[in-house]
């Protein structure tokens, strides 16, 4: 048995990523609970390959990384984008679509010009899915998942969000993630979906 009692609030906690828009967001979410925060890039813990064949076992690959090398429960989130008409993708490669350079811009212009090409791009159909997964420190794991249905728009609009906001627009709704105040993001998101469901183990529901 880990001296972490994984049925008690979570006090410290490693965010398993190095990309700030994720830190930024679930650190947001976290921020109504006394949980201090620090992500994988701020203690220089190496970054591990992504080899797994879906969001969870993506998810898990980091998180157990993270807890292993920081000897702290770690918390990571692997999501993205899944358009049934490019056959699931970018999916699980949402990430690698922007390239090296994380060039998200350039990832939702290749997602729309696919899309094109097949003639689906109109009321293209998409939804995000989140999986978090938590590992405690002697290898013990959770997962929440969440999704949040919607449809794409292009070209791009808005400043807020990261990644493939700004062409996703909610079932719902008129505006994309990218034009959402965080406030409002946080209410729907798939990440905050998921959130909720940890957090209704861990802190009594008080989401």
């Amino acid at each position: 048995m880990s001296r972490y009692d994984s049925d008690k609030p979570i006090r410290d906690l490693v965010l398993a990523t190095h990309n700030a828009g994720k830190v930024r967001e679930i650190a947001e979410l976290m921020a109504p609970y006394a949980v201090t925060v620090r992500s994988a890039g701020e203690l220089g813990l190496p970054e591990p390959e992504e080899t797994g064949r879906t969001f969870e076992e993506n998810a898990l690959i980091k998180a157990v990384a993270s807890a292993i090398h920081s000897g702290r429960p770690a918390l990571s989130d692997d999501s993205g984008l899944v358009v049934p008409a490019l056959d699931g993708d970018p999916g699980i490669y949402s990430a690698r679509w922007a390239g090296p350079d994380k060039d998200f811009d350039m990832a939702m212009g290749r997602v729309w010009e696919t899309l094109r090409e097949r003639g689906a791009e109109e009321n293209a159909a998409a939804h995000f899915v989140c999986v978090l997964a938590l590992c405690w420190p002697d290898g013990a794991t959770e997962t929440y998942e969440g999704r949040v249905d919607g449809h794409l728009t292009f070209p791009p609009r808005g400043g807020n969000g990261f990644g493939y906001d700004p062409m996703f627009i909610p079932d719902g709704h008129t505006q994309t993630f990218g034009e959402m105040d965080p406030e409002a993001k946080h209410a729907m998101s798939h990440r905050a979906i998921a959130f909720r469901k940890l957090v209704a183990h861990h802190f009594g529901g008080r989401a």
